[in-house]
């Protein structure tokens, strides 16, 4: 396949837009602990398309034939991204991902050499004059491949700047019309890679006609940092992951450095193509689809993003969201922010809470109900609806029951899960009932749906270790929807499927204390 007459010049004509090239399929998927299978990539790949990214990097083809399967099907599907595999500056590298990539609507090949001192004496020992040979060669080899040819010199940071522009400029001449100053390893700082975009920008012939990209690891925590500040000095391209996932400590996060340039846009002059109110869904199927969770105090996408807790915080925020916030949550795809009631919490957060559950105490009702809720907040970590409607009504939010667990059984067999449940409640009466399920744990849920009588609906999950060692101890968190409220309930166990029964159970005993059901309800899926 001959494209050469297909290959187009990219000058920054929009220097005003970042080009956003998304690499959490394959930097972001190599990372220990986050790899995907084709059906997840697939998946992946189509969010990050509604999402809006430019360049989307499916994988290193020459990797294996999954991961050569797994391009080729992104590359078939994608409509609007341009789809870009890795390859080495070798021919066979370049070929393969020339044949995965066969199918693009747009194509772009992305060759790698390394050129620091370091790299090339103890990693590919060849000398100078070998590297540029060898660059040259495999950008000249893929612009007849494909639509457009990106050359990266792998631990540029750490490359005499000289050398960095002499490469860069033999790859410009070989037809190159992207190129990406990588910091491999997460050493630079801002002021240091400001430096030398604005001395490549200066020294490399024809840089008026390339794209300048960056590409930067956090090693030392300043991946975003160092990102911007290439943009400052004219990288018109960032390569990135969403959650900042990637090889040892990550890459730079695509949320953080889309946000900030859309919250700081008088600052930078230049935005994105991204659709923000997309980032929180994108962030959290990467999440499910890899089984690794999004840290709280995550910039952006954390579950504390916009949640605040501190009195003082919460007083601002009543009187005015501007002050302890610097962005909407629903720019980047959260419904509202969240006044989370806890120790640190005042007088005036829980009376706005406790009216938007219906309740207006007077003010000696709410002295009451707000020791009460300080006494309660001392032992949990966060006081949810549930717990002030219960105290708001006068009952024990610790209290347990009325239905507890006489016995519980399930069995999986040949993909098949089945579940049964015996429980008692504290009226004196008992129920009995099995169910099957897509799996034992989905069993187990709709076995206790139907012998309560509750309907709800999941609309969370999840499990952790709480312990180690053979005999561990998992914590299984369930979130659901009843009545238009979330409830949540825990349950710990070493077996997983009992402690998400008695995490569904919480929930249940919550409902019933709270609204109390005398007649059975018309039973769902749990």
């Amino acid at each position: 396949m001959n494209r050469d007459t297909d290959v187009a010049v990219a000058p920054p004509d929009d220097a005003d837009r970042v080009r956003i090239f998304d690499t959490t399929l394959r930097d972001g998927e190599q990372a220990p602990g986050f790899s995907m299978d084709r059906r997840a990539k697939l998946r992946m790949a189509q969010a990050l398309e509604a999402l809006g990214v430019d360049i989307l990097e499916a994988g290193f083809p020459q990797a294996s034939p999954d991961d050569f399967a797994a391009v080729a099907e992104i590359a078939r599907t994608l409509k609007t991204t341009t789809v870009c595999g890795l390859a080495r500056c070798q021919s066979g590298d370049i070929d393969t991902t020339a044949r995965a990539l066969e199918k693009a609507r747009r194509s772009r090949i992305h060759v790698f050499l390394s050129t620091s001192p370091l790299h090339r004496e103890h990693k590919l020992r060849m000398s100078k004059a070998q590297v540029l040979d060898a660059a040259v060669a495999a950008v000249e080899r893929a612009r007849q491949l494909c639509h457009e040819v990106e050359f990266s010199a792998e631990d540029a940071l750490r490359t005499e700047p000289d050398f960095l522009a002499e490469v860069f400029s033999a790859a410009v001449a070989a037809g190159a019309t992207t190129l990406n100053a990588p910091d491999t390893v997460g050493y630079t700082t801002p002021a240091e890679i400001a430096e030398l975009f604005g001395y490549l920008r200066q020294h490399v012939r024809g840089a008026d006609q390339v794209v300048f990209s960056s590409h930067c690891h956090d090693d030392l925590g300043m991946a975003v940092a160092n990102s911007m500040a290439a943009i400052g000095a004219g990288a018109r391209q960032v390569e990135c992951t969403i959650n900042g996932i990637g090889e040892r400590a990550g890459n730079a996060a695509l949320e953080e450095i889309v946000m900030a340039l859309k919250v700081r846009k008088p600052f930078f002059g230049v935005d994105t193509r991204i659709d923000t109110r997309r980032l929180y869904p994108t962030s959290r199927l990467l999440a499910q689809l890899t089984g690794q969770p999004v840290p709280r105090n995550k910039a952006i996408v954390g579950e504390n993003a916009f949640a605040h807790e501190s009195g003082i915080h919460q007083h601002g925020m009543l009187k005015h969201r501007g002050t302890y916030e610097i962005m909407r949550p629903q720019d980047v795809g959260i419904g509202e922010t969240r006044l989370v009631l806890g120790k640190h919490s005042g007088r005036a957060a829980l009376r706005q809470r406790l009216e938007s559950l219906g309740h207006e105490p007077d003010e000696a009702a709410m002295d009451a109900i707000f020791a009460r809720f300080k006494t309660l907040a001392d032992k949990k970590r966060e006081v949810h609806d549930e717990d002030l409607e219960a105290i708001a009504l006068g009952q024990d939010p610790e209290a347990t029951g009325p239905w507890r667990i006489v016995q519980l059984n399930s069995t999986t067999h040949l993909g098949s899960a089945s579940a049964s449940v015996k429980l008692a409640h504290d009226a004196g009466h008992e129920a009995s009932e099995a169910a099957i399920g897509d799996g034992p744990v989905d069993a187990v849920l709709r076995a206790i749906e139907r012998a309560t009588g509750h309907a709800v609906e999941l609309t969370d999950f999840s499990v952790r270790a709480v312990s180690e060692g053979g005999d561990a101890q998992g914590q299984a968190q369930l979130t659901a929807r009843h009545a238009d409220r979330d409830w949540r309930g825990h349950g710990i166990s070493t077996d997983i499927v009992e402690a998400t029964a008695l995490a569904a159970l919480a929930i249940v005993n919550r409902i019933e204390r709270q609204q109390p059901v005398r007649e059975p309800a018309a039973v769902a899926h749990l």
